[in-house]
């Protein structure tokens, strides 16, 4: 009970800019350890509580996610412009992560990463999420795809084609390039990353098997989404909360 304690302690609720770049942090180095990173590359974002979606925090361009403090997070405008920090910010980061939060003001954070397993269905002609396994159930009918790949990103314009293409939906395909994770707070976006490259990973072995894939039937399928639903703010809480209390053990030095 004292290390739930301790970790219930950095719920600061007198300053949600603190708050949401321990969690930012926490996701980071967490990525980093599940292997969803690429290098120095990708970009995690949360728009700042308060600021009416003008204010957000991003990880400084030459940083590795398993380094990156609290601290370290740029603080940004929409413009792009570094309001508070000691790097540089990566370009692709502000064309990408903008103009979605924009978009899509409930989605708090934004995830965008190149894991092995989704990033490789999503260079398939068909990279659609297939409801294989218990796990690809948390997207039944919840995943957007975008279809054409647009390049690397060095204007908003690709950043607003992707919002586009999201809609809705919390979780993007990008096409031959990776994908886009949403959500209403940093806990819930990095619970639906992990299980979506769990989902992909699982959806990939099987079909290197080369034997017939089974698909789990409708109504089956949308049933169970539907009590993952039901429970997904729960789990996912539960979740971040413990991997965070990882970190204070092992890594505190995260929420520097």
């Amino acid at each position: 009970m004292a290390t739930v304690a301790t970790a219930n302690n950095l719920r600061l609720a007198n300053d949600p800019e603190r708050q949401a770049r321990i969690d930012l942090a926490a996701a980071f180095r967490w990525a980093a350890r599940m292997g969803l990173n690429e290098g120095a590359s990708n970009h995690f974002t949360a728009a700042v509580p308060g600021t009416d979606n003008k204010h957000f925090l991003v990880n400084p361009h030459g940083l590795h996610f398993s380094e990156i403090r609290a601290s370290d997070l740029l603080l940004i405008n929409a413009k792009g412009e570094v309001l508070a920090g000691e790097y540089p910010l990566e370009s692709s980061a502000h064309h990408i992560h903008v103009p979605v939060h924009l978009a899509r003001p409930d989605a708090m954070c934004v995830l965008h990463a190149h894991m092995p397993h989704a990033t490789a269905l999503s260079a398939l002609d068909d990279s659609t999420i297939i409801p294989v396994h218990q796990n690809s159930l948390r997207f039944h009918n919840k995943v957007a795809y975008y279809d054409t790949y647009g390049g690397v990103a060095i204007a908003d314009a690709e950043g607003e084609r992707m919002a586009k293409a999201l809609g809705d939906k919390w979780v993007l395909m990008l096409k031959n390039h990776g994908v886009l994770v949403t959500g209403p707070t940093i806990g819930l976006a990095f619970n639906d990353l992990y299980y979506l490259e769990r989902a992909a990973q699982v959806q990939v072995l099987a079909m290197a098997t080369g034997k017939k894939i089974k698909p789990i039937p409708e109504p089956e399928a949308t049933r169970t989404a539907i009590q993952y639903d039901k429970e997904k703010d729960l789990y996912a809480n539960v979740h971040f909360e413990a991997l965070k209390r990882i970190l204070l053990r092992e890594e505190p030095e995260y929420v520097e």
